[in-house]
């Protein structure tokens, strides 16, 4: 008897980090073997960027069904997914319900599939930054309470795990998925346009990401921290790929440095090709956390915590906080040469999906 598998994503992130599963199926004949999948993208997020040319630059199928949730506030979006994924299943039930990340699709589609007594596989489960302020340590929270599988990406989530009374036999540390998709791309990365543009040379500018609220909504903070660091990396350019909600509150300041080069979101090639070559990535995000790390290219996270510590006590990453004037020392640092060289972290070595797959054929 056949079995159905869906793999659900809610946001770009998600589908980098499905891409290399859905390799791993095709390279284990999961077909062949009566396991099929359904790729589910709930639609939360509308990235325009989501086009024909992301889906061919990662080889990624696209989406069987699109539940086109739209946007709205967390419970809306929560219902939203909820309710069509439930239709979805009510329709036709799957065997195992894959979840990954920490977006609401994650913490969304793993209620409804619970409900109707679906198992839920949680890939990056157990990450925790203990700050119930964001909302993703919430949907981390909610989704492994009700899980059934958990992937992990490191001792630490494992432990996370262990305190919080999962058994042992429901964790599988398989490593990080996100680093599956790099290293597979590592050389097809793309110089983008803005590099010629700019004239911009290896090791000679900076590349920033910033959304966090935090951050980024209140003017003033935002006009201190990009003063800071124009000031303290001049003469190099900065090149900030900026975050809608970013840019509405930069534009809007007084100030706006002759160093610091805006430019529209990215490409996954383009952009993984900037930080591959950049001095130091000043960021908010955790997923650029674990890039650099394998990369080895300094990062600076305007964070006070962090869920994926990794990145920090062994890779290149350092938790500076949201005081922008505690970016110049480091900053005066690494311009100096004197930053950490960092190491890898276990098991990620682009096999994550494999080591996924072979596990999920046993239990499925």
């Amino acid at each position: 008897m056949s079995k159905l598998i869906d793999i659900i994503a809610g946001a770009r992130p998600n589908f980098m980090k499905i891409a290399p599963i859905i390799d791993a199926f095709k390279s284990h004949h999961f077909e062949q073997k009566g396991i099929n999948f359904r790729l589910i993208h709930t639609g939360q997020h509308y990235d325009k960027n989501m086009s024909e040319t992301f889906f061919d630059e990662l080889g990624i199928p696209h989406p069987d069904i699109n539940l086109q949730v739209g946007s709205g506030t967390q419970a809306e979006q929560t219902a939203k997914i909820m309710v069509a994924y439930e239709q979805i299943l009510l329709e036709k039930p799957s065997n195992l319900c894959i979840v990954v990340g920490d977006v609401t699709s994650t913490m969304a589609c793993s209620i409804a599939a619970r409900k109707l007594h679906i198992d839920v596989a949680h890939i990056e489960g157990g990450i925790r930054s203990y700050d119930e302020t964001m909302p993703e340590e919430i949907n981390r929270k909610v989704t492994d309470a009700i899980t059934n599988y958990f992937f992990t990406t490191s001792e630490v989530a494992n432990q996370n795990l262990r305190r919080e009374g999962i058994k042992e036999e429901k964790i599988f540390f398989v490593g990080n998925t996100m680093i599956d998709t790099l290293l597979k791309n590592i050389t097809r990365l793309k110089q983008p346009k803005i590099w010629a543009e700019n004239g911009l040379k290896e090791q000679a500018y900076i590349v920033m990401t910033l959304h966090r609220p935090a951050n980024v909504d209140d003017p003033a903070n935002l006009l201190h921290l990009v003063k800071i660091v124009s000031e303290t990396v001049a003469p190099n350019k900065i090149i900030f790929p900026i975050h809608p909600r970013t840019r509405k509150v930069y534009e809007s300041l007084d100030l706006q440095p002759e160093n610091i080069i805006l430019s529209e979101p990215m490409g996954y090639l383009e952009f993984n090709y900037l930080v591959k070559n950049a001095k130091v990535v000043i960021t908010d995000s955790g997923g650029i956390t674990e890039e650099t790390t394998v990369m080895k290219v300094p990062c600076l996270t305007l964070r006070d915590s962090t869920e994926r510590p990794e990145t920090c006590t062994v890779g290149t990453n350092q938790l500076i906080g949201t005081d922008p004037n505690k970016l110049i020392e480091p900053l005066k640092d690494i311009f100096a040469g004197n930053w950490k060289k960092g190491e890898i972290p276990e098991l990620w070595d682009g096999n994550t999906a494999d080591r996924i797959a072979e596990i999920l054929e046993r239990i499925v």
